[in-house]
């Protein structure tokens, strides 16, 4: 005899709430369809969606292996490798392939590119700095497709400057056992670094602890000529400019620190005194006393420095020849104008200015760079190097910053990396 299967109790349970349900229709209602919540939604579950894949690294192994050549041959220009994570990054690089080894290579790279360029010492306004060179980062882009070529060693060196000068302090360096010597080296070679990669084809170079002035022309020394630099209380700032004309027979305004410190006083030496807001405006007239003398250079910049004569000649006779106010004084200043003048062929116009008692201002025809600039250590002519004085004392504080933590506004390109 076969029987039925009775509902379980959850069968039960559905069944009176369905006759409820039906019940309660009206005879003509038809039943709405079910309306069904997804699978995922009835089980409980959270609906997964599968992860995007791990970027594939920008530095392989190959490629870090040539920055840390790169960073290791830092040495060789006066820098040091620890400075530039070389044991972390060789500890990464054992882990393997990855974001964390990508991050830490391209700013070990983009440190080192910054500081061939531009320097590593990036507070150096009160060095007597005051050479605005445009930039200041490192592009990753740029890095980034250097890294994909196998060239990021090469990339690296070709930031370095090409001067002669540079080369000649880095084959010193080679040849210098650690020590003082090796130091000022350092610093010298930390100082190109500072410079513009482009003098020009030919310009005026004062290196301010040679006390000299050289007139240069695709790499010759055409003229050399003795000077007087800025004392080291009133030191001669490191600038770039060019000289865009000459006075004959200038007027001195005179410094109000020079006005302070000389105690000037109306009346007194002949200078001209007016009122001002500030105190008094002093100027010198022309003539046998002035202290621009006969012949006063422009330079464009914004510290007031000019090349000029004076009637103080005593002072090119001395070896320590750290003596003016700042400004450049040159011995035989009247041939130096006439060597500018006849660039653009002299039309005799400085020959009948200097004849002439009143003041001239004279364009030069050809707008020459000049470059008041500090090394210690310097190529001579005959391309040896040549040690000099240091009178303002900036070998020990550069390379105490050189060896120290670098400075916060020495590392945009960092910023860069980070971001």
């Amino acid at each position: 005899m076969k029987f039925k299967r009775r509902p379980a109790p959850a069968d039960w349970r559905l069944l009176l709430l369905t006759g409820a349900a039906f019940c309660a229709m009206g005879a003509g209602s038809v039943p709405e369809a079910p309306v069904t919540a997804p699978a995922a939604a009835v089980a409980g579950e959270a609906e997964t969606v599968a992860p995007a894949p791990a970027p594939a690294p920008i530095w392989k192994k190959s490629a870090v292996k040539d920055l840390i050549g790169a960073i290791e041959a830092s040495a060789d220009q006066g820098l040091r490798p620890e400075d530039y994570g070389l044991a972390a990054l060789k500890t990464e690089l054992d882990a393997g392939e990855g974001p964390a080894l990508d991050a830490m290579a391209e700013r070990a790279a983009l440190t080192l590119a910054h500081d061939y360029q531009y320097g590593r010492v990036g507070d150096r306004a009160d060095l007597g700095w005051h050479i605005d060179r445009a930039g200041g980062t490192i592009d990753p882009i740029v890095l980034n497709a250097m890294v994909e070529r196998g060239t990021v060693r090469g990339y690296l060196e070709s930031l370095l400057p090409v001067d002669a000068r540079y080369k000649a302090l880095r084959a010193a360096l080679a040849d210098t056992p650690d020590g003082a010597a090796r130091d000022r080296i350092r610093a010298n070679m930390e100082r190109w670094r500072w410079m513009p990669r482009d003098l020009g084809r030919d310009y005026l170079y004062v290196n301010v602890p040679s006390y000299r002035l050289q007139r240069i022309e695709d790499g010759t020394v055409l003229s050399t000529y003795t000077v007087v630099v800025g004392a080291p209380e009133t030191p001669t700032p490191w600038i770039a400019g060019d000289a865009p004309s000459l006075v004959v027979n200038p007027w001195w305004n005179v410094p109000q620190s020079i006005v302070r410190s000389s105690n000037l006083r109306p009346g007194r030496g002949g200078y001209v005194f007016k009122a001002s807001s500030s105190g008094y405006v002093v100027r010198q007239p022309p003539g046998p006393r002035n202290a621009l003398g006969r012949l006063k250079i422009n330079l464009t910049n914004d510290q007031a420095i000019y090349l000029h004569d004076t009637p103080a000649k005593a002072g090119f006779t001395k070896d320590d020849r750290a003596l003016s106010h700042g400004c450049i004084r040159v011995k035989d200043i009247d041939r130096l104008a006439a060597e500018l003048m006849s660039d653009g062929g002299d039309d005799g116009r400085l020959d009948e200015a200097l004849a002439q008692g009143d003041t001239r201002t004279l364009q030069l025809p050809k707008r020459t760079n000049v470059y008041l600039v500090y090394f210690t250590l310097d190529r001579g002519e005959n391309g040896d190097l040549v040690s000099y004085g240091d009178p303002y004392g900036r070998d020990a504080q550069v390379i105490a910053r050189l060896d120290g933590p670098p400075a916060k506004d020495n590392r945009p390109s960092l910023q860069i990396a980070q971001n």
